[in-house]
């Protein structure tokens, strides 16, 4: 068996940063020592946190689809995506494929094909240097996301589901003027987006009940865990407890994350709101939900980095806050939210995830990744 150790290093455990050595035995850890030690590898005072857990990233689609209309190899998005992920400290990811087509995207299915195709590859092919999971973010409007959700909730890679609306005037958007401004620059000349809030809603009207009562019914016939998406209001928090919905993502008011927080699910925000102080969108900041007691989760979103950055910024922001409650935001509490319990803590007989950190003029730079042991960055 791969022995493996290292010593000096600032060890962020579940609720205390110790100055302390560590080995591991193949791909789990064996033992955790307070004292600089004198065997292994000297991280010369730098952290040794646990690998990050990432349950929602858009990225692998924007690798995919770099410019509207231009498609890249999905293997090769696949591998830039994989190589920003690891060197960003991120161990476990669920790469959150979009299912349901829509004007943006007339033939999502065959892209979802792809995409699903190359991470089940990868995974299979032992190449990647984190661990890939699927996270179907099923966009409820659209016609055709039953049919894509059926074709992949099964697989053994699909660990997640999120059920989520993005019709003008609903959740994120709830402001029809805020939704024109995101989305003109995309569409083109304002009759174009008048055309497009129209069609939107018209397919809501339509499809967006009866697919989350179908997509919610299966997840649970399958032990698909569930999030929701841009809850607002108490009535969308009610939907999601009725539902069993798990994780709500990127809750939009302070009054929808308290509800959420009430019904026992677990509440995820986007990092760049940490970093940023604020919401791209103009909704609740993720730091307030921090101070209320009302965040669990943090997802890089669209940009892998700043789950890191996030987590060690936050104590600087929230007074109380230490760093080792910060990383449990980005590593113990998504991988018990997703039910991954061998993993998101640095503990004897835990997984082997490991990052070496060291923080550069407040900034924390990711020097050295390990999963089950193996050092991938």
């Amino acid at each position: 068996m791969r022995i493996t150790s290292f010593r000096n290093g600032r060890i962020v455990l579940a609720d205390e940063e110790i100055l302390g050595s560590l080995s591991l035995a193949g791909d789990t850890i064996a033992s955790i020592d307070a004292g600089a030690g004198a065997v292994g590898e000297d991280l010369q005072g730098d952290y040794l946190v646990a690998g990050l857990v990432e349950l929602h990233t858009d990225q692998l689609e924007n690798y995919y689809r770099p410019r509207p209309g231009v498609f890249w190899d999905p293997l090769a998005s696949l591998h830039a995506h994989d190589v920003q992920v690891a060197g960003s400290g991120i161990t476990t990811v669920f790469d959150a494929v979009r299912i349901g087509s829509d004007v943006d995207m007339p033939e999502m299915g065959q892209h979802v094909e792809k995409l699903t195709a190359a991470i089940a590859g990868g995974r299979d092919g032992g190449w990647l240097r984190a661990e890939h999971f699927v996270h179907l973010r099923c966009e409820l409007p659209a016609h055709d996301v039953i049919a894509q959700f059926e074709a992949h909730a099964g697989a053994a890679h699909t660990r997640l589901a999120s059920v989520m609306d993005h019709t003008p005037g609903q959740r994120q958007f709830a402001s029809l003027e805020e939704y024109k401004r995101f989305y003109k620059d995309r569409l083109g000349r304002q009759g174009d987006v008048e055309a497009y809030l129209a069609a939107r809603q018209a397919e809501h009207d339509r499809y967006a009940a009866p697919n989350r009562a179908h997509i919610v019914a299966r997840a649970r016939a399958l032990g698909l865990p569930l999030a929701s998406h841009d809850d607002t209001t108490l009535l969308h928090v009610e939907e999601a407890v009725e539902d069993g919905v798990a994780i709500a993502e990127f809750p939009t008011t302070l009054e929808a994350a308290a509800a959420a927080h009430d019904g026992g699910l677990s509440i995820l925000m986007g990092a760049p709101n940490v970093v940023r102080g604020r919401s791209h969108s103009g909704n609740v900041s993720a730091t307030d939900l921090v101070r209320a007691g009302l965040l669990d989760i943090l997802s890089s979103d669209y940009v892998p980095m700043a789950l890191l950055q996030a987590a060690f910024l936050l104590p600087q922001k929230v007074e109380g806050l230490g760093l080792a409650a910060a990383l449990a935001m980005v590593s113990a509490n998504p991988a018990r939210a997703a039910g991954l319990d061998d993993r998101g803590e640095i503990a004897p007989g835990r997984r082997a995830d490991l990052v070496r950190v060291r923080v550069v003029d407040g900034l924390p730079v990711v020097r050295g990744v390990w999963r089950q042991g193996e050092r991938v960055s």
